[in-house]
């Protein structure tokens, strides 16, 4: 009988304690949800990205999760590029695609193609005046595909591009050729210092025209339609998700002049996957790509004589061209919130609006190289008293991120019905002919050619305007 009744006091004491109230001896903790609404959320992350990702989640899940009975999984899809394949591939339903996540992260191309299947949710409502009034100006805007104030786009993480230089080496070039860093500033300026460069390199060989490449560039398309507004034009002129070319011969001209005519030249290279293996190899010494690269630039340098040596970091302003407005690009994946039960998407939206407090957003931004989205995070004095480990490298690449967001205007392109592809005719379009060109200029050098009988036929105005009219045909068929 005594064990009946203890059990039976304790079976009370249980059910007390799952209410909340006090009993058996001790008071109760905090309430514990009698559900857990579980979602799944899909990124790109990798490497210190997901690291720091995961770590939020956790912290989400065991103090507000715990409190709001909210469970937050997360799976890394891979790249960009795989995640796009595997949303797409759980929206049409394909077989073996796992089940469309609550939350995954996508640019405007990818949550427009979803929105337009039925399957985004606007988050508008979910947010009050005051919330939305928090976010660095722009960043919002980039999800309203309707033009109607709706945010399909919840930005949690930015970032800008900037330029990346193995300083280590380059002191050694500047110090010979009398360059300095407000030579990069640019696009105009950096194409002559890369010249300088070349001819530096290949003089310290006996072997004629074999010089070097200064500068690579990651996210060509990015070069173009910035580069674009910045000298006055929109290649992408969207209106009501319907796209117009609008690429002015002369824009284009300055594009091609100060990216393929160096490449061509042998002043740009692109070799490996990305442009910061190209500081690795010792291929380049600077790059302009994401501020979130900074978690990936190498500490040394192993050249193809296997010969090693330790570099530093310089971080520096994006070049811009001569003349135009002050333009630097918005970039960075927001998150969308998929169609589900309401349960799901309020538990969504509330892991949202946690990860973007300011003590929540800076710790991603600190652990990550992305920008935090609010005016308050987004302020380097701020992310300095948060109190977080930042390492040289990452400071100065915060630094020079956040003055960038704060002294340019931010541009991202809208989103219309075949913008992902219409991207990569930018994206490949100069690069890929850059490049093929210049491995026939190399041939031709091996050959016995000059330098200048290998390159003349690339660098003539007729060269150019072939060029010029094949993009445009190819652009012109995501029109309207």
């Amino acid at each position: 009988m005594k064990k009946q009744i203890k059990s039976l006091l304790c079976g009370l004491c249980a059910a007390a304690l799952a209410l909340g109230c006090g009993g058996c001896g001790g008071s109760a903790g905090p309430e514990v949800p009698a559900k857990v609404t579980n979602i799944m959320v899909w990124t790109y992350y990798n490497g210190d990205q997901l690291e720091s990702f995961t770590s939020l989640v956790d912290q989400f899940n065991e103090t507000v999760g715990a409190q709001k009975g909210i469970k937050v999984s997360t799976e890394s899809q891979g790249s960009v590029n795989d995640l796009e394949t595997s949303v797409m591939d759980s929206a049409e339903g394909k077989v073996g695609a796992a089940a469309m996540p609550n939350v995954f992260s996508a640019y405007a191309d990818t949550a427009y193609a979803l929105d337009q299947m039925g399957m985004v949710v606007d988050l508008a409502p979910y947010l009050t005046e005051e919330e939305k009034a928090q976010f660095v100006e722009g960043y919002l805007s980039e999800g309203d595909f309707g033009e109607d104030d709706s945010i399909k786009i919840f930005p949690v993480a930015k970032s800008t591009e900037l330029l990346f230089l193995n300083d280590t080496d380059w002191q050694a070039f500047a110090d010979a050729a009398g360059v300095r860093y407000e030579d990069l500033a640019t696009m105009e300026g950096l194409t002559a210092a890369a010249e300088k460069y070349y001819n530096w390199t290949d003089a310290q060989t006996a072997a004629p025209d074999d010089g070097k490449a200064l500068f690579g560039r990651d996210a060509m398309a990015n070069y173009m339609l910035v580069g674009a507004q910045q000298l006055g034009d929109t290649i992408f002129a969207v209106k009501d998700g319907r796209m117009t070319v609008n690429f002015e011969r002369d824009v284009a001209r300055r594009l091609w002049d100060n990216y393929y005519v160096p490449f061509v030249r042998g002043w740009f290279a692109a070799t490996g996957r990305f442009r910061s293996d190209d500081i690795k190899t010792g291929n380049v010494l600077a790059y302009v790509g994401s501020s979130s690269s900074a978690t990936f630039f190498p500490t040394r340098v192993t050249n193809d004589a296997n010969e090693s040596h330790e570099i530093s970091l310089k971080t520096l302003p994006a070049p811009q061209f001569e003349g135009g407005e002050a333009v630097a690009v918005q970039q960075g994946a927001g998150m969308v919130v998929t169609a589900a039960k309401e349960e799901e998407v309020e538990a969504s939206v509330e892991f949202l609006k946690w990860f973007v407090q300011a003590e929540n957003n800076i710790a991603f931004s600190v652990g990550s190289g992305y920008l935090p989205v609010t005016r308050k995070a987004s302020d380097m004095q701020e992310i300095l008293a948060s109190g977080l480990t930042l390492d040289d490298n990452m400071q100065q690449t915060l630094a020079v991120a956040v003055d960038t967001v704060n002294g340019n205007r931010l541009y991202t392109p809208y989103a219309f019905a075949g913008g992902s592809s219409a991207r990569k005719v930018l994206e490949y379009g100069l690069s890929d002919l850059a490049a093929a060109d210049r491995e026939t200029v190399v041939q031709r050098i091996a050959e016995g050619q000059s330098a200048a009988e290998a390159e003349a036929e690339f660098l003539t105005d007729e060269y150019f305007e072939a060029w010029y009219q094949d993009i445009c045909a190819k652009l012109a068929q995501y029109e309207g």
